[in-house]
């Protein structure tokens, strides 16, 4: 569905033209300083996304001086919905307030009922732009979430998919060799027989006939029985048979921000290939389960003895939100690391992050 929401350079426009109509609005017979001021604060709105602090420093002086209020009360919003920190907003809430305070001794015949009032509007004037700026920044941080959990659920599914894919291609393939492949292999030898034992010239032919289809069959069923094990087809993005050629397509696949480095020997097995492939998977699911925002570093290496690959992320920069997972990952790659007679080990980093690395022998 198509954004309604109007370009940020309209916005940043509405917002200048707004706070000057104020200025304009709430001007009287002025010093020349007061009306400078106005002029930089309502100015200074243009920089509001790229410089917030900075503009906020600029509009505090026509905060605590004139009649200025959208100017300020702009520069709090965007403080607040661009800051990180939320100590950050509510400091400047507080000067501000301070500030535009502080010109109450000084003013002439006022009665403390209206000291009071004027001291409540200059609260809520400063706290209303810092907490819709915040609740502006908590919906677009929800909606981010949101897309990531769908993306993430979407790569989940597709994952669950290829692997119930995989199965029963090779549940399949299972069949055709145990059950397929054993009554054609009975169908050529009962011909080959018939061949040797047959009495006439036509009953010879046309058993050498079945034996040449039922040979031919088999030679078919096998090549069948080797594409059903090896792949899962040209439909799925991941095959369930994957080597070290298809690293870097996972790789870029992941949604995460990783940096690939190091090379293994060319004559590896393929069952350590795909245990390699597998862990870098597991490794870079996680991330994006469990460290939203985290960047990723994958290193290849080997040695006389034993190759294998490190993955390590960085800590999230977002709070993850809970995911469905069986839990199993890990403990199905130390299972795979134990059938190579290799080692998988994981842990916190000293950072917060997380690492996994794989060891398997060359042999």
């Amino acid at each position: 569905m198509t954004s309604l929401r109007p370009p940020p350079w309209v916005i940043d426009v509405a917002f200048v033209v707004l706070a000057a109509l104020d200025a304009w609005l709430a001007s009287y017979p002025t010093e020349t300083e007061d009306v400078v001021m106005a002029v930089i604060a309502c100015a200074a709105l243009f920089f509001r996304r790229r410089w917030p602090l900075a503009v906020f420093v600029l509009t505090l002086p026509a905060a605590a001086l004139t009649d200025l209020v959208v100017a300020p009360a702009v520069a709090l919003y965007t403080v607040a919905k661009l800051s990180a920190d939320r100590r950050v907003p509510v400091v400047c809430a507080i000067v501000t307030a301070v500030s535009a305070a502080i010109t109450f001794p000084f003013m002439e015949q006022v009665s403390r009922a209206d000291a009071v009032v004027s001291g409540a509007y200059v609260v809520a004037w400063a706290a209303a732009p810092v907490l819709f700026g915040q609740l502006v920044r908590a919906r677009d941080e929800l909606a981010q979430r949101l897309v990531e959990i769908e993306q993430a659920r979407d790569h989940e599914r597709r994952l669950h998919a290829q692997a119930v894919l995989a199965r029963e291609r090779a549940q399949i393939g299972r069949e055709m060799h145990d059950v397929v492949s054993h009554q054609v292999s009975l169908i050529a030898v009962r011909a080959g027989a018939l061949m040797v034992a047959a009495p006439d010239t036509d009953t010879k032919e046309a058993a050498r006939t079945i034996r040449g289809l039922s040979v031919t069959t088999l030679e078919e069923l096998r090549h069948l029985v080797t594409l059903l094990r090896a792949s899962g087809g040209r439909s799925t993005e991941l095959t369930p048979q994957p080597t070290l050629a298809d690293l870097r397509a996972l790789v870029d696949s992941s949604g995460i921000a990783v940096e690939l480095d190091g090379s293994l020997p060319a004559d590896i097995t393929g069952a350590a290939q795909r245990a390699i492939y597998r862990t870098v998977q597991e490794a870079l699911t996680n991330v994006r389960k469990h460290a939203p925002g985290a960047t990723a570093d994958i290193r290849l290496w080997s040695t006389a003895q034993t190759l294998g690959v490190s993955i390590t992320n960085t800590p999230s920069t977002r709070s993850a939100l809970p995911l469905p997972g069986s839990g199993h990952g890990l403990v199905g790659l130390a299972e795979r690391a134990e059938l190579l007679q290799g080692q998988l080990l994981s842990g916190r980093t000293a950072d917060g992050g997380f690492r996994v690395e794989l060891r398997v022998p060359r042999s």
